[in-house]
């Protein structure tokens, strides 16, 4: 059976939700997967998100009403896939609390904006890590509030050359967790949606989609 997918995309234009979401829809579409991608929030609150074996709300900020994203959770809580990158499900439906506690992290800086930082590994084991070493990037480094019951597969670590109060912080890049029988996935990593075509980020981000979806 055709695995199914839900793109919804929109916010700051800074994050080119639209380019991001098509190169997303791309990657899902070369593994089989049948996408619906669309700019229109209210479709992730319909009723047919409930049988969709993966959400990914490519979204800045946003507003939608609660009921419809109440859907949502319920959806995700009963095995539908949430996965998001950088500014998806961080910074997405900031105010909506259900929502916060199901992304499992909110986006609260990036000191200095754009810079060079490390990504380290710290699940070489996991299949979604296979293969991957630390490596070198050049972009926002994402300061979060996270859940500690996420399972990290990435870090990074802020030097403490902007702040220097938060020198040595060790925060999660990637993780993956669940939310009651949905899976849950997330990657700091796309600041623009160039940052995808980059090979250890386009990987990560791509075996992450398809660990969050649900199984066929």
């Amino acid at each position: 059976m055709t695995r199914t997918a839900l793109i919804v995309y929109g916010g700051l234009e800074l994050h080119q939700p639209q380019l991001g979401a098509a190169r997303t829809r791309d990657i899902l579409e070369a593994n089989g997967f049948r996408v619906t991608m669309t700019p229109d929030y209210d479709a992730l609150g319909d009723e047919t998100v409930r049988s969709t074996d993966l959400v990914v709300p490519v979204i800045t900020g946003g507003q939608i009403d609660s009921e419809r994203l109440n859907i949502l959770v319920d959806a995700v809580a009963a095995g539908t896939g949430l996965a998001g990158f950088h500014h998806c499900m961080a910074t997405s439906f900031r105010e909506y609390v259900a929502f916060r506690y199901m992304a499992g992290c909110t986006w609260v800086a990036h000191p200095g904006n754009i810079i060079k930082y490390r990504v380290d590994i710290s699940a070489p084991d996991d299949p979604i890590m296979e293969g991957i070493t630390s490596f070198e990037h050049t972009s926002e480094q994402y300061y979060l509030h996270y859940d500690p019951a996420v399972e990290v597969l990435a870090t990074t670590t802020f030097s403490g050359d902007i702040h220097p109060w938060r020198k040595n912080i060790v925060m999660p890049v990637v993780y993956k967790t669940y939310y009651d029988r949905g899976r849950v996935f997330y990657s700091s990593l796309g600041h623009t949606a160039d940052e995808l075509d980059i090979p250890n980020i386009r990987t990560i981000w791509e075996r992450g989609l398809l660990w969050a979806a649900r199984a066929a």
